[in-house]
């Protein structure tokens, strides 16, 4: 699915229209005092002083659920489970391991929900989205990692697979509390992927990397990195530094773009006084379209039916709501087995809930009974979803909930679709579908980000440990977990140039977007500058290792001559097995820095 992605360039001027929308709303919550940050206490409603959440454990037993309940610091801005009150105050103490196990629990299955509905509805409803409208793309798009080589790839495809490091930022930087959970998660990552992610490729498939796109894309990364040291060391982050932030990823698209276009222009060149390539020779994008050319060959074409018969509204739907394909299922290992049991209830929700437009279907994906019942969940799903279910139930005039009405709403156009349509053409108007399907999963990935932040917040409390150290780890391995199978996988089936590139494009999109976004939301809801609380020196110690890592990468693999060892990536492993250890001594003050 991942490999029809194309563009992102319209699709996220929509989202971030939504996501403003929601932040504003949130603007009324924050004005009235109904979350009280530590620089600015509220006056009037409550005069309690705020004190650090995480001395909780400090407390006798019977002041726990008094002080979590009490003290502003333990409360947050959006999610629908208040889990510190969950940990304190309904769970004994003697069940404190079996509290946690469960959040752990609960932890992992969103990172699975995060997966699964932006690899299977945010995402191919943004191909949708650039189909319809008619975006430009070529055939080595076609190819998942190519989102370093062409414009489309660094904007499309890095939001498709960045989309939870995005909403994760987006809610942490929401709460100057959580800010070091997105720092630590988006530099986190960037230490993962550019050290455990690019090193494992080399170890499985050592190749030649492409230079210019190289040193491109980390000297792109470096600067990147050295404004969040200055945004850090600053303590602040204003409006003009959040536009510059976007800024700077606009202008690393349209450098992406005068590259694409001089390497065309000199390979066209090239091309009229060189001999014939040779397949030895082929690039990655050529061998792409020479791997999909060969292997065209639509193998379920063995499993259709030889007599076809009308089926009924009730056996549409049964069929579009089922997420289970027992031809692959007999064919696939017990491990996959043992996965697509936990991914079964989610797929089931999100069919249920999302819609999906597929251009590359004869049908584009219509199925009757199923679409006209998302003209009433999904625009249920929405008001439901947006700031945490505030404006669903809001009652108009004080006699008549938001989501009466959409459901009303909602039932009236579904019944004219129904009646003005059939089963076998889908409509003129068909395409809409792709963007109520783009904003409902957007959101379903705005609220699983929120719960993700809430409960390492959590964690944190419960544990005594900084955001920071939490986001480098435990955020920033599910986060990433994806996209290193997704490279791994490449670098097995012979593309490791293609799966390298991806892990710089992609994070340099995760910072840029993620940080510039995530703060100018934050500044247009509560019109002051975001304010930094970097957890100690760990935060430090996380951006110089990015930094160190990256230094190190640039200076190696020109000493290689480009060729990519497997030393290169036990080395690369090795640096980030001592990152770990040097940032958990910090975060347990082994390592800290002597006071004067």
């Amino acid at each position: 699915m991942a490999g029809r992605w194309l563009d992102l360039r319209w699709a996220l001027s929509v989202l971030c229209v939504l996501l403003m929308a929601e932040t504003v709303s949130g603007a009324r919550d924050s004005s009235t005092g109904a979350h009280i940050s530590p620089q600015f206490p509220a006056s009037g409603v409550n005069q309690t002083p705020v004190v650090d959440c995480r001395k909780v454990c400090g407390l006798n037993v019977s002041d726990r659920c008094d002080f979590i309940r009490t003290n502003p610091d333990c409360h947050s801005d959006g999610g629908y489970l208040d889990y510190l009150e969950g940990i304190f105050c309904h769970f004994p103490p003697n069940l404190l391991p079996l509290a946690v196990t469960l959040y752990v629990s609960w932890l992992l299955y969103l990172f699975l929900i995060l997966g699964v509905t932006a690899a299977k509805f945010f995402c191919p409803n943004l191909s949708a989205i650039s189909t319809t409208l008619k975006l430009s793309h070529n055939v080595a798009l076609r190819s998942w990692p190519a989102l370093t080589c062409s414009p489309h790839g660094v904007t499309f495809l890095a939001f498709g697979n960045g989309a939870p490091d995005i909403f994760s930022a987006l809610v942490a930087f929401s709460d100057p509390h959580t800010a070091g959970l997105a720092l630590g998660a988006l530099f986190g990552a960037g230490v993962l992927v550019t050290t455990v992610v690019a090193g494992g490729i080399t170890i499985l498939h050592p190749f030649m990397a492409a230079s210019r796109p190289f040193f491109r894309d980390i000297v792109f990364y470096m600067v990147a990195v050295f404004l969040t040291f200055i945004m850090l060391f600053r303590g602040r982050v204003t409006m003009a530094w959040a536009l510059g932030y976007l800024g700077l990823y606009v202008f690393y698209v349209v450098t992406v773009i005068l590259c694409t276009w001089i390497y065309q222009w000199q390979r066209r060149g090239s091309l009229v006084y060189s001999m014939p390539v040779t397949p030895e020779i082929l690039s990655d994008s050529e061998e792409d379209r020479v791997s999909s050319n060969s292997n065209s060959y639509d193998y379920g074409d063995e499993y259709r039916p030889l007599f076809f018969y009308q089926e009924t509204t009730a056996q549409i739907l049964a069929r579009a709501l089922n997420p289970l394909d027992y031809m692959k299922w007999r064919r696939k290992s017990a491990y996959w087995k043992a996965l697509k049991v936990f991914k079964l209830p989610v797929e089931f929700l999100l069919l249920l809930t999302v819609p999906v437009v597929d251009p590359d279907k004869d049908d584009r994906n219509w199925k009757r009974p199923l679409n006209c019942l998302h003209l009433v969940i999904s625009p249920l799903v929405v008001v439901l979803t947006l700031q945490s279910g505030t404006y669903g139930v809001y009652e108009i005039g004080g006699l008549v909930p938001v989501w009466v009405v959409v459901v009303i709403a909602g039932t009236a156009l579904a019944s004219v679709t129904f009646f003005a349509t059939s089963d076998s053409q889908p409509p003129r108007l068909h395409w809409l579908f792709a963007f109520l399907g783009f904003l409902t999963s957007a959101l379903w990935i705005n609220a699983a980000a929120t719960e993700v932040v809430n409960i390492l917040r959590s964690l944190g409390v419960v544990f005594r440990l900084s955001n920071t150290v939490l986001g480098l780890t435990l955020l920033a391995w599910g986060n990433s977990i994806g996209d290193a199978f997704s490279d791994f996988t490449l670098a097995r089936q012979g593309y490791p140039r293609m799966a390298f590139s991806a892990c710089f494009g992609g994070i340099i999109f995760n910072i840029l977007v993620g940080v510039g976004l995530g703060c100018l939301l934050q500044i247009s809801r509560s019109h002051t500058e975001v304010k930094l609380e970097p957890d100690g020196l760990l935060v430090w110690v996380l951006a110089g290792t990015l930094g160190l890592s990256l230094v190190f990468s640039l200076v190696s693999v020109p000493l290689q001559c480009f060729q990519l060892s497997r030393v290169y990536g036990i080395c690369l492993l090795l640096f980030y097995l001592n990152f770990l250890v040097v940032a958990l001594l910090t975060e347990f003050g082994v390592i800290r820095l002597k006071s004067t």
